[in-house]
């Protein structure tokens, strides 16, 4: 027929007619929820085989609840914080838990919108289905969230009424795991998605009321179950058709266990402790089923259960697993694609078990090599656990607990160009000045300095860059009083600072011993100690050097699997762009928030401090801790440190994304915002 619409003529086709009311002026009841996942179910059942004739489904569109995270930044455009964190957590949910377990959910032909306006009731009875312009190819899993986030948006509705719906699909096609797993995150992801795609298109045509028929539905049903956590809402969303399990033990439970049989001075994180169950690449998951973004874990360097890396473990542990007192080419060849990582003239390999006893191994070979004993430590530095680590580590021995320096250590200031005695340009030659004057006093002492310990960025220190200059000239000094030069690269090696592959190669100096540790292996317990030839024959004097585990087969399958991980998906350059954008960002922050004394680190080590006074720099330690708390609650996991426990530490897995730095972001700008009205 022809008609007309603001004047313009046009021809209007009516292709069929169904009869019915939508469901969304009908309302809900049981018989029609259940209807309606029973119907979703049988269009499912219907459109299979429909993809492999009909190519052009497999397409994406606006709605596209795979495909949502592209909507994340418009979080920022809600002007109610209490609207953000809403959305903040549905889209975090959505991408630690929803995404990954869809694509392992089974898919097929989706109708793509079954919402309260596309089915059509005649009384209780189903009569029809409209409007299949968003139909394609997904977890079929998708459709089924689609149609609850429109039922839990009619009215005082609950999970309850909405498990009967997915009671009605389950009866006609039982899902499986992965779909369970998927299915409350994804009701949030959906339910966010209306919000942001609304508030972006008010920026284009705000007068356009259908665009926002659903916006305060939406975020009121958000609201009712935002609180709701991942296993609960599985929990609650599947009750009308299985039972499933909680944790086996609540927090508290686990933490009364803790407390009877492991000694007190063994710290938990946290005002309020998580019960953390398992790892996936950037995320730590509690027993709730609770994700968070780790980024503190400097540990899991290539995300947490790598699959690669698991799987070296798994099958070199079901072949062989001894010590290396047999011949095994896999020791040689690990330890010579590590040091091919290094300078050249550090060619000498030795395994260990963790970064401690790799830092006392490198005491034994510079007091070898040498025939000194004393040692050259920074202000505030960290080495490891150990008595001898203890004793050379400052942010122990004059920490609490701590009964102060040993006569054989001598400590040189921390060259901090922001809180430290010396910050104009030329800081690097004056704080190496104090290396060889605090080298002077020892000699005149009678003590000779066998090597001289440092991190190339210091981490419990407070994240703090050596300046320019630094390393090259204390070096020099270190040598000329006959020491060796030892990187304790621990926590900054591996790729993390993003431009090299160790961080003492941007201060174009070469160690005499490395020492690393924590990322080598993602988490399996093993540690290096790298250094030249003839400093490892020094050290052998006829005492033989033997680790139990040290360098077994399958402490070196893991560590050539991240090698091969860091190399295969250019970790270090996403170190190097991920961080820079994380620096730009935190800059960012730094001008609005005077809390936001310093910024500062390289790639993804990372730290800002917090003072309340940007003259005087008086610490902000309370401030910090709250501030990671609160961070805590909204799902990203932070860290103090610092000898005045000011600095906020950032070290995440090296397989962060951009999504994930902007989320960061975003919420320490709002938590700031927070702690400042109080």
């Amino acid at each position: 027929m022809q008609t007309s619409h603001a004047g313009f003529e046009a021809t209007a086709r009516l292709q069929c007619f169904l009869p019915g009311t939508q469901w969304r002026i009908v309302g809900s009841n049981a018989v029609r929820l259940r209807g309606i996942g029973r119907m979703g179910a049988r269009v499912h059942g219907a459109l299979e085989g429909f993809i492999e004739r009909h190519p052009e489904s497999k397409r994406t569109h606006a709605w596209d609840l795979s495909q949502v995270g592209r909507y994340r930044n418009a979080i920022s455009k809600f002007v109610d914080p209490e609207h953000r964190a809403m959305l903040e957590r549905s889209m975090h949910l959505y991408t630690a838990i929803a995404l990954p377990a869809l694509a392992s959910c089974p898919r097929g032909m989706l109708h793509g919108d079954l919402n309260d306006e596309n089915i059509l009731f005649d009384g209780d009875d189903i009569s029809g289905v409209v409007d299949a312009g968003d139909t394609q190819e997904g977890a079929l899993i998708q459709d089924l969230a689609i149609s609850l986030a429109y039922a839990l948006q009619a009215e005082d509705s609950t999970l309850e009424d909405a498990a009967t719906l997915v009671a009605g699909y389950d009866e006609v096609r039982p899902m499986d795991s992965a779909e369970e797993a998927a299915l409350f995150p994804l009701v949030l992801a959906r339910l966010a998605c209306s919000a942001l795609i609304g508030i972006g298109r008010r920026d284009e045509d705000a007068g356009h009321e259908t665009w926002f028929s659903h916006e305060s539905t939406t975020l009121d049903a958000l609201k009712r179950i935002i609180t709701v956590t991942p296993a609960e809402g599985r929990t609650r969303l599947f009750a009308g058709c299985r039972t499933t399990e909680g944790p086996a033990r609540s927090n508290d439970q686990v933490r009364e266990d803790r407390a009877r049989t492991i000694g007190p001075s063994l710290s938990v994180s946290y005002r309020t402790p998580l019960q953390i169950v398992e790892g996936i690449g950037q995320y730590l998951h509690e027993a709730d089923g609770t994700p968070y973004l780790d980024m503190v874990n400097n540990v899991c360097h290539v995300g947490h259960c790598h699959p690669r890396v698991v799987d070296a473990i798994h099958r070199q542990a079901r072949t062989l697993n001894t010590n290396t007192r047999y011949l095994n080419g896999m020791l040689s060849d690990y330890a010579k694609r590590l040091c091919d990582t290094l300078p050249e003239s550090l060619d000498t390999c030795f395994l260990v078990n963790c970064g401690s006893e790799a830092n006392e191994l490198a005491l034994r070979l510079a007091r070898a090599a040498t025939g000194a004993h004393d040692v050259l430590v920074v202000d505030g530095a960290y080495h490891g656990h150990t008595s001898a680590c203890i004793d050379m580590s400052p942010y122990k021995f004059d920490g609490p607990g701590g009964s102060g320096k040993p006569e054989w250590v001598h400590v040189v200031p921390t060259p901090d160009v922001y809180r430290g005695e010396i910050r104009d340009d030329d800081a690097g030659a004056g704080y190496a000045l104090e290396v060889g004057r605090v080298i002077g006093e020892a000699c005149r002492a009678g003590r000779s300095i066998c090597g001289f310990f440092v991190e190339s960025i210091l981490s419990c220190g407070g994240q703090i860059p050596l300046p320019d200059g630094y390393l090259e000239e204390a070096f020099t000094h270190v040598r000329k009083a006959g020491g060796l030069c030892i990187s304790d690269e621990v926590q900054v090696g591996f790729g993390r600072v993003g431009d090299h592959f160790w961080a003492f190669e941007e201060h174009g100096v070469v160690p005499d011993i490395v020492v690393m540790g924590k990322p080598i292996g993602n988490g399996h317990p093993m540690a290096a100690v790298v250094t030249t030839r003839e400093i490892a024959n020094a050290f052998d004097n006829g005492m033989e050097f033997f680790s139990t585990f040290g360098g077994n087969p399958v402490s070196c399958a893991c560590g050539m699997a991240v090698l091969d991980v860091i190399e295969d998906e250019a970790l270090q350059k996403n170190a190097q762009d991920i961080g820079a954008l994380f620096l730009d960002g935190l800059e960012a922050l730094k001008k609005r928030h005077p809390l936001v004394g310093d910024v500062r680190g390289r790639g993804l080590f990372l730290g800002i401090e917090l003072v309340r006074d940007h003259a005087t720099l008086e610490p902000a330690s309370d401030e910090a801790e709250e501030l990671v708390n609160r961070m805590r609650q909204h799902g990203v996991l932070l860290s103090t440190d610092g000898p005045l426990h000011n600095v906020i530490k950032m070290k995440p897995p090296l397989v962060v994304g951009r999504a994930d730095i902007e989320m960061t972001l975003r919420l320490l700008d709002d938590v700031l915002n927070s702690m400042a009205r109080g």
